[in-house]
């Protein structure tokens, strides 16, 4: 299934967290699950911060992303805008809140949803909940902020 991300124009499709042109990168894809939006990754050896658990960095990476993924989307549904090739809203992060509740394993997939708290014409607030192993890990705010296409170049 493609996600928002595959949407991006390339000079939008950079981005660590979730640019399918950043071979370093996570390369998430975020899309529609009902009224929710959802991301998966699967953490590697080297996301360890302490043996058997993932990183905090990596987690709040996640959640940023997943963010300014669902606020594209959330957008691009508002607009009544049908995705295709590079015409995807594209969103940055314009604040992001992390509250860690418990340690998150690593070893299995991990699951982000989003829910859409409010949207504008150029801001959109999601409200995610991370988990790993169907427990509630990790949730977030992020507010992102649509940009001009021109955005970077």
């Amino acid at each position: 299934m493609k996600g928002i991300q595959d949407y991006y124009p390339d000079h939008f499709a950079q981005c660590y967290g979730c640019g399918r042109l950043n071979e370093h990168g996570h390369q998430i894809k975020t899309f529609w699950n009902g009224e929710e939006t959802i991301t998966r990754f699967v953490p590697k050896a080297y996301h360890t911060a302490i043996p058997g658990f993932v990183y905090g960095g990596l987690l709040a990476s996640l959640i940023d992303c997943h963010g300014t993924g669902s606020a594209a989307l959330a957008l691009a549904k508002n607009q009544g805008i049908e995705l295709s090739a590079s015409n995807a809203p594209r969103c940055v992060t314009a604040s992001l809140q992390v509250k860690y509740l418990k340690p998150t394993p690593i070893g299995g997939e991990i699951e982000i949803k989003g829910k859409i708290k409010e949207i504008g014409a150029r801001k959109v607030i999601v409200e995610a909940e991370l988990f790993a192993n169907g427990v509630l890990c990790v949730v977030g705010e992020v507010v992102s902020v649509l940009v001009p296409d021109n955005f970077g170049l």
